[in-house]
């Protein structure tokens, strides 16, 4: 159903409740402002373009990169709002 991951990670179980509570809230402030991007821009195109260029953002968070470089590399990646 999901791609497989390259990366092993531990289950959350077995990591203190703080810990998966803490990584919880960090991760979903993080995310949020690009939710929110996410929604406008589903508006005024497809949910499918919507949702690349967030997971694209997200991607490159991941990376490493800060969430103004981010949205600033995958935007242009864009030409007449498409990749």
């Amino acid at each position: 159903m999901y791609p497989q991951s390259p990366y092993q990670m531990q289950p959350y179980y077995s990591q203190p409740y703080h810990s998966i509570s803490a990584l919880k809230n960090e991760t979903l402030s993080m995310i949020e402002p690009f939710v929110r991007y996410g929604l406008q821009e589903a508006k005024f195109t497809s949910h499918a373009h919507a949702l690349r260029e967030v997971a694209a953002i997200s991607y490159l968070l991941g990376k490493g990169y800060d969430p103004r470089t981010a949205h600033r590399i995958v935007e242009s990646w864009e030409v007449d709002e498409k990749f």
